[in-house]
């Protein structure tokens, strides 16, 4: 990774906006902030503005927060990012701009990423730039989202949907595998695990995970699939049945596979394929390991079956995605998109 003084630091801006949910406010200061390079220097940099001069702006809670900047800051953004907010007006009930948001939307520069959590992609549509393109916001909102904005492709299940210069996700927490997954498609695996590893968050879920989980929190006194999830992980080099996943938990194949997508959402086989691209990318950045090493140590078996999981998920080769992510090589965009590794293997 290149150091401080060889790029410009990518600038985040943030636009907070009235009604805007604090916790959702500090998300992309949480996680780019704490984005490094091998050195220790910020990968970015963050801003905060508003629409209005310096001054205070309302949140949904019992406080307001002081915001430093004006709307001219949109116009220095590599990457805008736009919080939910739950005071959007016109926005939210008649999919239109107000003229005060329209003008500081307007110091957006061509080419700048955009970025909205929640119910910030509300904004992103009443402006027209959403038309004719997928997006996703919070499940509760997604039926009147799609009915306000219906030349959008709305996926309400989704926790986030990269369409490269436009990245749309769920609420709250999605927000964060939102910007965690940004980290990872701008500067590798690497940084983004110690990103989440600093966070005390889950390095990665799949953007094309489900947002809601029929049952997120198990019964009481409930058998869970957490021992074999953590027993799947100290064996990614090995092959992994289902069977032998489920045996870790006493419970038939049947049970299993029903309580880990009612826990984690998705299917066991789509888990452990998303597990060992996560593997493949850590060991094709950290280590000089073969392609064909690299492969087996991640449990493809194969450089062929790895290459088509990697191709599938990330859209580039192992031997690209070594070449760009590499310590020394500098950051980069290979235009990895949300993906589902190659996750429609099903048991």
């Amino acid at each position: 990774m290149a150091t401080q003084g060889t790029f410009r630091r990518h600038r985040i801006v943030v636009l907070a906006l009235d009604g805007l949910l604090p916790f959702e406010l500090g998300i992309p200061q949480r996680i780019f902030g704490k984005a490094r390079d091998t050195d220790g220097q910020p990968l970015y940099d963050i801003v905060t503005c508003s629409i209005r001069p310096p001054g205070p702006v309302e949140t949904d809670a019992d406080f307001a927060v002081l915001i430093a900047n004006g709307p001219e800051a949109l116009a220095t953004a590599d990457t805008v990012v736009i919080p939910a907010s739950y005071e959007l007006g016109p926005v939210h009930d008649e999919g239109v701009l107000t003229p005060e948001l329209a003008a500081a939307l307007a110091h957006i520069r061509p080419g700048t990423r955009l970025v909205s959590i929640c119910t910030g992609g509300y904004v992103l549509a009443a402006a027209g730039y959403l038309d004719g393109r997928p997006a996703t916001t919070h499940w509760m909102h997604a039926e009147h989202f799609q009915q306000l904005f219906p030349k959008i492709q709305v996926d309400a299940d989704v926790l986030f949907i990269d369409d490269g210069d436009i990245l749309t996700s769920a609420g709250v927490a999605a927000g964060i595998d939102l910007c965690l997954h940004l980290v990872r498609r701008d500067h590798g695996a690497a940084v983004a695990n110690d990103v989440a590893r600093r966070t005390v968050v889950p390095p990665h879920r799949d953007g094309g995970q489900a947002q809601y989980i029929q049952r997120p929190v198990p019964e009481a006194q409930a058998a869970t699939t957490t021992a074999a999830r953590a027993w799947a992980l100290g064996r990614l080099h090995e092959p992994i049945q289902l069977r032998d996943m489920a045996e870790q938990e006493s419970m038939s194949v049947r049970t299993f596979t029903r309580r880990f997508r009612e826990e984690v959402g998705i299917s066991p086989g789509h888990w452990l394929t998303q597990q060992r691209v996560e593997r493949a990318r850590h060991l094709l950045e950290s280590s000089d390991l073969s392609i064909d090493q690299v492969a087996r140590d991640a449990g493809f078996g194969t450089a062929q079956s790895m290459r088509q999981h990697l191709q599938a998920a990330l859209g580039v080769t192992p031997t690209t995605y070594r070449r760009t992510f590499r310590a020394g090589g500098g950051p980069g965009n290979v235009g990895v998109g949300s993906g589902d590794g190659n996750g429609r293997v099903e048991w």
